[in-house]
Parts: C-alpha cells; structure tokens; sequence
C-alpha cells in the first residue's frame, strides 16, 4: 500500500504561487514607443518648430520665385502636368507622387464659407463671374499642398512616414496662426483677394484647392 504524502510536500503550492506572486510583481510592463506619442516625439523630432525655421527664410521666398499666375499654371497642367511640374513644381518629388504646383491667385471672392473650420472662398480670376480656384483660409485645411511644392524637402530626409506626415501638416497649422487667422471672415463676396500658395490636381475636385502660406483680402466694395 502506498503511503500517504508527508507534510512539507502538501507545503509545495502554496510556496511556489507565492514565489511566482513576487516574480510578477517585480516585473513592470514599459509602454512602446507609440503609446508615448509616436516615434517622432521619442526622437525629440518637433515639426512645428521645423517649419518656423524655415518659413520666412526659405519657404516663402521659395514660393515667391516659383509661382505663376493661376490661370497660366492651371491651363498648362491641364494639359502636361509634367511641363507645369516642371517650371511651377517640385521636379524632385517621388515618382509616385501627384504633381503640386505653386500659384498666384488674384481676384475676387464670389463666394465663400465661413460657418465650417475648414473655410473656403471661391475667387473668379479672369472675370467671367465663375469661380476658377477655391482657396483654403481654415482653420482646418486639408492635404499637403505647401510641404510637397517645395523642392527642398524630400521624403527621404524623415525618419518614418509619420514625422513626413506631421511636418506636412504642420505647414498648414503654421500659415493658419500666423496668416489665414488673422483674415476677415464676414462680407467677403465681392471683395478682391490675393494668395500666394499651392495646389494639387486631384480627381473629383469642384475647384483646384489651393493652400495659402500668404494672403490678403482687400476692403468691402
């Protein structure tokens, strides 16, 4: 007959759930990079800052010597993209990429939304009475029209997707605070406009969108 088991053997579960208990709770659970923030803020990578860097020394001067007049671009890209990229864009983009092209946009205001954050108004340039480009004045604006018009800023100098995303974003956020907030926002049909930005061609657009990084808007008729 088999004897029964002996005291210190009935001990044994108790012991090792306790010795596993404080194996656990030695232990910390570290969060990945992600959950602080995203790589680009692990890295110290600020794209807010960036772009204030180099708005006024590069940016704008950059745009002010590309950029043509919206109805010469707009009617060149309609029909060779790659000629309007060429002489109005960023030749150096990825092959992928769609085309975006700096403009000038002048004229007047024909209609516009105000009630919305992503405001808009529809600006007729040669005086026909329709509108020929919507202009983007925010605060919330869509795309990366600025950032991909520059032909010294390539994917390639970033880290990861996520920080070329940030820092094309940034772009708008800064032409937002130190521009476009600063635009009235009431009575603006019939007023004249003037815009110094980008735009790309997407499919299913009413009207090219074009991105100021400057703008003006003249007084009430």
């Amino acid at each position: 007959m088999l004897s029964k088991p002996i005291g210190p053997i009935k001990a044994t579960w108790p012991i090792l759930a306790l010795v596993a208990g404080i194996g656990l709770s030695a232990c910390k659970i570290l969060p990945t990079p992600s959950a602080q923030g995203g790589a680009g803020n692990v890295s110290g990578f600020n794209a807010d800052k960036m772009v204030e860097e180099i708005w006024a020394s590069k940016v704008i001067p950059h745009l002010q010597e590309k950029a043509g007049p919206f109805a010469e671009v707009h009617a060149l890209a309609k029909t060779d993209q790659a000629a309007a990229g060429a002489k109005y864009g960023n030749p150096k983009k990825q092959a992928n990429s769609p085309w975006t092209f700096a403009v000038r946009v002048e004229g007047k205001i024909i209609a516009a939304n105000t009630q919305s954050r992503a405001a808009t108004m529809d600006i007729d340039v040669d005086g026909d009475g329709k509108a020929d480009a919507r202009v983007q004045i925010g605060p919330a604006m869509r795309g990366t029209a600025l950032r991909d018009s520059l032909d010294f800023v390539q994917f390639n100098d970033f880290t990861n997707q996520i920080d070329f995303a940030q820092f094309g974003k940034a772009f708008n956020a800064y032409a937002d605070k130190t521009v476009l907030s600063k635009l009235p926002r009431e009575a603006l049909e019939g007023r004249t406009a003037k815009v110094l930005g980008a735009y790309t061609i997407e499919g299913g657009q009413d009207l090219p969108l074009v991105t100021p990084a400057e703008a003006e808007i003249g007084p009430k008729p």
